[in-house]
């Protein structure tokens, strides 16, 4: 095991299936010289060269749909747009054509695609460059949906994503790239639709994905010394989602809070939140609570887009208020 950035853990699992797989190329705006934005396809073209590290027209329509195209036609295409704000460009594409052609074809056309974005606040981008917009993808039957909080996560969701015959959406928080984790050298996968336990506790659960896992994991520690053991239930991808895992966790603890970065109204908490009420009423011994972004644009400045975000602090409070009882057992 080494460690490794976030970036790095991309851009390893990107050449692994680029080595193992001649149909696999990548394609986007800056992915080549570049190496992107973030960084995170750097080192490919020297490697594969621009035959299969294409860089794009500065058109998020056209990356797109030439991607559902060429899956179409044999290949697996990995496209990045840059900003999952962007995502409007195309979202006839993805709505009515990558995610609908394998149901359209009786499953005689598969459009093996990885869409990989970037999103979230903490860089003070703005309103337009800052957005969390994963419970859009989540309404489109067709469409599978990852969310990595780890690089050892990244890399494995990201391997398999490549591999699966299905338009898979693949959310990167770009406050994560520079983090680093522990990643094994030798090849590994991880299954979609696994959830991963973060941390085990008895009290009160916290579902989350994405950055939104490190700030539970921060706000675990401090209610330990407040007396509440607090399990941290990583959901690693949206669609599918690991409902066992939830229910496992929600039956142990009997409390739940949801958080995530995006717009509580409507956001994808509001799903679990849902799908918990009806099938999970009885085991739960405190309402199900929320603990989201603000219904507001992303504020530019760095105090208000930090404290329009799930905080310490708001994880801490919300667990003191549903764990006043006392701990289940005792």
């Amino acid at each position: 095991m080494k460690k490794i950035m976030y970036r790095e853990a991309i851009a390893s699992a990107l050449a692994e299936e680029m080595r193992r797989d001649e149909k696999v190329f990548v394609m986007g705006e800056d992915v080549a010289i570049t190496g992107g934005v973030f960084k995170a396809t750097k080192g490919l073209l020297d490697e594969f060269g621009p035959a299969r590290v294409r860089n794009t027209p500065l058109s998020e329509w056209a990356i797109a749909g030439v991607a559902t195209g060429a899956a179409m036609c044999g290949a697996r295409p990995v496209a990045e747009i840059m900003h999952v704000d962007f995502i409007g460009c195309c979202f006839d594409i993805i709505l009515n054509q990558m995610s609908k052609m394998c149901y359209k074809t009786n499953g005689k056309v598969n459009v093996p695609i990885v869409l990989r974005t970037q999103g979230g606040r903490g860089r003070s981008n703005g309103c337009t460059q800052s957005q969390s917009l994963e419970a859009l993808f989540t309404q489109v039957p067709g469409l599978k949906v990852v969310m990595p909080s780890t690089p050892y996560d990244a890399k494995g969701l990201l391997k398999t994503a490549i591999r699966d015959n299905n338009p898979v959406v693949f959310i990167e928080h770009k406050g994560l790239y520079q983090t680093k984790g522990e990643v094994p050298e030798q090849e590994y996968t991880i299954p979609l639709g696994k959830a991963d336990i973060k941390r085990y506790g008895k009290d009160v659960t916290i579902i989350s994905y994405s950055k939104s896992v490190l700030v539970a994991l921060d706000a675990a520690k401090e209610l330990e010394a407040k007396g509440i053991d607090v399990e941290v239930l990583d959901l690693r991808s949206l669609v599918p989602l690991d409902w066992d895992a939830i229910t496992e966790s929600v039956t142990k603890t009997g409390r739940v809070i949801i958080c995530h970065e995006a717009a509580e109204r409507g956001g994808y908490g509001a799903e679990i939140a849902a799908q918990i009420a009806d099938k999970l009423f009885d085991e739960l011994d405190a309402p199900v609570v929320r603990v989201c972004g603000a219904n507001i644009p992303v504020p530019n400045a760095t105090l208000p887009e930090i404290e329009s975000a799930p905080t310490v602090k708001k994880l801490v409070d919300a667990a003191m208020r549903i764990c006043k009882g006392g701990a289940r057992n005792g």
